[in-house]
């Protein structure tokens, strides 16, 4: 591209005494761009804010993995829980029971998952520790018939630590008066909150060698969870354990536990992103009416142009260079503004909050009552590539009119 094409380009896009009013549409369309490519950066960081969030919390009470034996019993554990451990990928591994109850308080009865767990070996493969409203998780001792409840569990049943709450267990135990349900009394020792009201209303933890009797397990077991170095890895780990165990056992990661949530969430995102881009190429079509609007202004121009020796390409090029400053300069703007925010959406939304004295999260009907963010680099090169090939395309067919003026036509009233 020859400078005289560049420099009359450039000369362009600045205003003059008779197009104030292109050049005021060519600012709006750059603004529009800015706009869109910012709130495409902020919405798409606060939605992957949202998803990492979701994800530790689911994370921090359920496991990478899970290997469970035929008809959710697994007898030679220790053996099984040391071959995995072998493995450098997997650096936690602990057992669980896993079975159905019934809690009942009063009057108040609450179905729930009943997980048996050993307090020791499940800060392994979760946090529990760090999830405690009330008492403790390690009071979870064999024998004692202690029992921990999520915090909507505790709170639907109207118990709190130092309760006595019943026990029913499905597998019915046969009498001489007939079959009749198995009970026990446990006393409610803490109550932790996970953050995710899947688990807060419908977990109950129990130690495991209480889980075993009350089941009539014997020495058997549900299963072991595992953890693993990198999360994202889990699919593939638990592929390559599959091959060295027996068939007959289930191996599950938390990638198929919690699938439909998280593609729920991914294809929330790509919808954003496609109704977000919608702003920029309103604002690319801004252009083209810019262009349009400067190519009938610079008619008599181009003409003179034409005369001097100028080919259809090189007046083609001209008005493709100031689209291209439009869609470049907005692109970059909407870039830099956006990760700003993104990286500091959390100072700036408790500033606006405190300004307008509202709170956009409350806290007594959401779990996260702030605004997470996390920017990822290659949404924004994403972003800024397809904001720039939209301002690009915007500039073709007005150039391409602007390169067909016929000279003889553009000054026959000049």
């Amino acid at each position: 591209m020859r400078p005289f094409e560049l420099f009359i380009g450039l000369r362009y896009t600045r205003a003059k005494r008779r197009n104030h009013f292109i050049s005021f549409i060519s600012l709006i369309s750059m603004l529009g761009v800015t706009l869109g490519v910012m709130a495409l950066i902020v919405v798409l960081s606060v939605m992957n804010g949202f998803q990492d969030e979701l994800r530790n919390r689911i994370l921090a009470v359920a496991s990478h993995a899970t290997i469970s034996g035929p008809d959710n019993l697994l007898y030679d554990w220790q053996g099984l829980d040391r071959k995995v451990l072998r493995d450098p990928d997997v650096v936690g591994a602990a057992p669980y029971v896993m079975q159905q109850g019934m809690l009942s308080y009063g009057q108040s009865v609450q179905g729930a998952l009943i997980r048996g767990v050993d307090p020791q070996m499940e800060n392994q493969v979760a946090d529990f520790s760090s999830k405690m409203k009330v008492g403790r998780f390690d009071s979870l001792q064999p024998g004692h018939y202690g029992i921990v409840l999520g915090i909507e569990l505790a709170r639907n049943l109207g118990v709190g630590v130092g309760d006595k709450v019943v026990l029913i267990a499905p597998q019915g135990q046969v009498t001489l008066a007939g079959v009749v349900p198995r009970l026990k009394t446990f006393t409610v020792t803490g109550v932790f909150e996970a953050g995710m009201y899947e688990f807060d209303s419908g977990l109950a933890l129990i130690n495991i060698r209480d889980a075993q009797v009350l089941y009539r397990m014997g020495s058997a077991v549900s299963g072991l969870r595992l953890k693993v170095k990198d999360m994202f890895d889990a699919p593939r780990v638990v592929q390559e354990l599959a091959v060295g165990l027996p068939a007959d056992m289930y191996f599950s990661d938390w990638t198929k536990e919690h699938a439909n949530f998280f593609r729920a969430v991914q294809i929330e995102k790509r919808m954003m992103f496609i109704i977000l881009l919608l702003i920029v190429a309103v604002a690319s079509f801004n252009i083209v009416s810019t262009l349009v609007m400067a190519v009938t202004d610079k008619e008599a121009d181009i003409a003179i142009l034409r005369t001097l020796g100028a080919a259809p390409r090189s007046i083609m090029a001209i008005f493709m260079i100031q689209g291209a400053v439009i869609g470049v300069i907005g692109t970059l703007l909407g870039l830099l503004s956006g990760v700003l925010i993104a990286l500091n959406i959390e100072t700036i939304v408790p500033a606006i909050e405190r300004l307008f004295h509202t709170q956009f999260l409350a806290k007594d009907v959401y779990y996260i009552s702030e605004l997470p963010s996390k920017l990822e680099w290659s949404d924004v090169g994403v972003i800024g590539i397809v904001s720039l090939l939209l301002s690009l395309l915007a500039t073709l067919y007005p150039s391409w009119r602007a390169s067909r003026t016929h000279p003889a036509e553009a000054l026959r009233y000049e």
